[in-house]
């Protein structure tokens, strides 16, 4: 065996594989987008079969191209787009529906309804998390009462449901294994964050049968191994984390008070708190960073729905630019006379606001405003959101103090204006690690230390490295002013129906 590890990384707008060496290093990437589905306004959905051809294609590609096979390979570890759910029969495997996709909001009805009987508290305190259709609970519900026959094939218990992980895991291995690990059950709005365990109250509520629900493990657990016909070789599955929480272990924020943050469609920051479960007085979720070992971490995270997102939209809807990459460039020739505000809330507002309701909308266009000052402020929009989940999280976490230095990743950290206007607003360093890949590489730990062929936390640790630390530039006055105008054009935006009431 050379040690080989596979990560798979199943996004939200494509599925990677990832083959790294012994000594780290990557060796083998396969790569492939995939179909997005609007079926109504707000409504998104992905093919499963897609996405599963698309992973086996992206695993062959990647082990083709690391020049190795499906024996040298010691363990996988899966990483995935959390709160994406899949329903498919337990005999053939074949789903009943489209994935729900995160970003979908068709069931924020359902969701408002339950906070008129006053259940948000209810799940909140046992979960983290806020009644708002990004989570996966209400989209389970929603198919079982909207796919012909569905709740009647469920209470027989001839249907299986999970997030993207689960749904890989099962087909990987040929129908013999049902899991998913603990931080994406703790993203479902029916898991006991406190007690590990499913919630069989939340499931009542929900009308959701506990038989259709995956077993919950560690993150570096035993999942089961590869059907050998599908690799050549059986492999086995020995890692799995949200994609959000891989990142974390990526960028090996191991130490409560550690935070990064991933900008990738969206931003998704998480605050390492340890064994201390934080709940949120400022509408950020508490949720679980990793388990090892059966001991629970636990984190703060701020889930901000549009960030590269918006670059996207300049790109694919404004056609500004004909490049993401171009944007920073663009942004540096924007008339610094002007202050010019994107809310981006075309799929409403995340934390802290979480606003179901709240749609895009752009402030302080002048006859001279152009596509660099949209530019300009598509990207400072990010940097704005995310000090806002900033300031939540010192709200909520006093322990942490206000000397927070951030590790990034994702698409838009390979941006230096971008970077650097982050830290500016923040008023705090940004690092910016030397692996961008930190999402498949924490996957590819997970797997690759249960296997005992990758160091343990502390090893891994000490070996993270900095590309680049950006420090604030921005005098104090200047910053006041540019956050003084970003929370009136929040506030402004902000519907008379948002939970928060404030920007």
């Amino acid at each position: 065996m050379n040690g080989f590890i596979l990560a798979i990384d199943q996004g939200t707008t494509s599925s990677r594989a990832i083959v790294f060496d012994k000594d780290r290093n990557v060796v083998g990437v396969g790569q492939k987008e995939f179909t997005q589905h609007y079926p109504a306004s707000g409504w998104v959905e992905h093919d499963p079969e897609e996405i599963w051809s698309g992973v086996l294609a992206t695993v062959r590609q990647a082990l083709k191209k690391a020049k190795c096979a499906a024996g040298d390979v010691a363990a996988i570890g899966i990483t995935n787009q959390r709160e994406t759910i899949v329903i498919w029969d337990k005999e053939t495997g074949k789903p009943i529906h489209n994935a729900i996709v995160w970003q979908d909001r068709r069931t924020a009805q359902m969701c408002a309804k339950l906070k008129k009987q006053g259940l948000e508290r209810k799940f909140t305190r046992k979960t983290g998390l806020l009644l708002d259709p990004y989570f996966s609970g209400t989209k389970i519900a929603w198919m079982l009462d909207k796919v012909k026959g569905a709740r009647k094939r469920a209470e027989k218990g001839e249907l299986l449901a999970g997030t993207i992980d689960s749904f890989l895991i099962w087909r990987l291995t040929g129908g013999k294994v049902h899991a998913t690990d603990a931080t994406n059950a703790s993203r479902t709005l029916v898991y006991n964050i406190e007690k590990n365990a499913w919630d069989e109250e939340l499931l009542r509520i929900l009308n959701i049968p506990a038989s259709l629900l995956p077993e919950v493990k560690d993150c570096a657990d035993d999942y089961g191994a590869t059907d050998e016909k599908l690799f050549g070789a059986a492999i086995p599955i020995l890692g799995v984390a949200g994609d959000q929480q891989a990142a974390t272990i990526g960028q090996a924020c191991f130490q409560p008070g550690m935070m990064k943050s991933t900008y990738g469609t969206g931003c998704f920051a998480l605050l390492n708190t340890g064994s201390d479960l934080v709940r949120s007085k400022n509408r950020l979720l508490t949720t679980i960073a990793y388990r090892l070992d059966g001991k629970t971490t636990y984190a703060l995270e701020g889930s901000i729905f549009i960030a590269g997102a918006a670059v996207q939209w300049l790109r694919d809807g404004l056609k500004i630019v004909s490049r993401a990459d171009e944007t920073g460039p663009l942004a540096l020739k924007a008339d610094p006379a002007q202050s010019v505000y994107l809310v981006p809330a075309f799929v409403g507002l995340g934390a802290p606001h979480w606003d179901a309701e709240a749609r895009g909308a752009i402030y302080g266009i002048t006859r001279n405003t152009g596509p660099a000052e949209f530019a300009h402020a598509a990207l400072e929009s990010v940097a704005y959101q995310t000090r806002d989940l900033l300031d939540a999280m010192h709200k909520d976490w006093k322990a942490n103090g206000a000397d927070t230095v951030l590790r990034v990743d994702g698409g838009m950290v390979a941006s230096d204006w971008a970077m650097q206007r982050l830290s500016d607003i923040l008023d705090a360093p940004v690092d910016r690690p030397t692996i961008l890949e930190t999402t498949a590489l924490g996957a590819a730990w997970l797997a690759g230390s249960r296997a005992g062929v990758w160091p343990g936390m502390e090893e891994f640790a000490k070996s993270w490295s900095l590309d680049r630390q950006f420090n604030p530039e921005l005098d104090e006055a200047t910053r006041a002013a540019k956050l003084k105008g970003w929370r009136d054009a929040v506030r402004r935006t902000l519907t008379t129906s948002s939970s928060s009431g404030k920007a």
